[in-house]
């Protein structure tokens, strides 16, 4: 799960508009290219990731202190974190979901 804490600042763009950097792995699935080897693999992971980012105004972050990374420009943060967290439970198989804090059968005991 995505959180505003996976964000880092950027300066503000030219017209004064706040932009957060996040790490292209936090738009990548386990099942994303299991079967690429080396430098192949993170290639094609990060334009993956990319193409996913730029559905939310992503754009490739072009930078040395960010490696990988992909910046927004956004006012509102925890509305981006909730769109990117909807694209990844698209993409998961039911079974991979996270498990409930209380199970149903301790839900009975209650």
């Amino acid at each position: 799960m995505i959180t505003s804490e996976d964000f880092t600042r950027a300066n503000n763009d030219i017209n004064g508009n706040p932009r957060y950097i996040c790490h292209f792995l936090s738009f990548t699935i386990p099942a994303d290219l299991s079967d690429y080897m080396g430098l192949d693999k993170i290639t094609q992971k990060y334009n993956i990731a990319l193409a996913r980012a730029r559905k939310l105004g992503g754009k490739k972050f072009h930078n040395k202190q960010f490696g990988g990374g992909i910046i927004f420009t956004t006012y509102n943060l925890r509305e981006l974190c909730e769109q990117i967290n909807a694209i990844r439970a698209q993409l998961l198989p039911p079974e991979a979901a996270p498990p409930l804090a209380v199970s149903p059968e301790q839900l009975e005991l209650f």
